[in-house]
């Protein structure tokens, strides 16, 4: 895949990020205040692109995690708290009941 194949990936991502986020919230454990970690959100992009028959390599969806976690780090749904994972600020994302991850308002 060239790259600007992955460039215009990025910026139909970015069009509307919360697609992605609701994808990954039904894919992985990810609520407000999770950790959430780098080859998650790789494979998890990868997946969401398999469901609309675009497949991507594993350096193309690698590049494309770093772009896309860059982006969510500056947007503040991604706090860095390594080099390889984040905790989620996304109050969307809050669960009902303390301690349940997968119990959603």
């Amino acid at each position: 895949m060239a790259k600007n194949d992955v460039q215009k990936l990025y910026n139909e991502l970015t069009t509307d990020i919360n697609i992605l986020l609701e994808f990954l919230r039904a894919k992985f454990p990810m609520f407000h205040n999770s950790n959430f970690f780098f080859r998650d959100l790789q494979f998890g992009i990868k997946s969401f692109f398999e469901k609309q028959d675009i497949y991507l390599g594993y350096s193309e969806s690698e590049q494309l995690a770093k772009m896309i976690s860059e982006f969510l780090q500056i947007e503040g749904i991604f706090i860095l708290t390594s080099n390889m994972s984040w905790k989620v600020n996304f109050p969307e994302f809050e669960t009902s009941k303390p301690g349940d991850p997968f119990s959603y308002s």
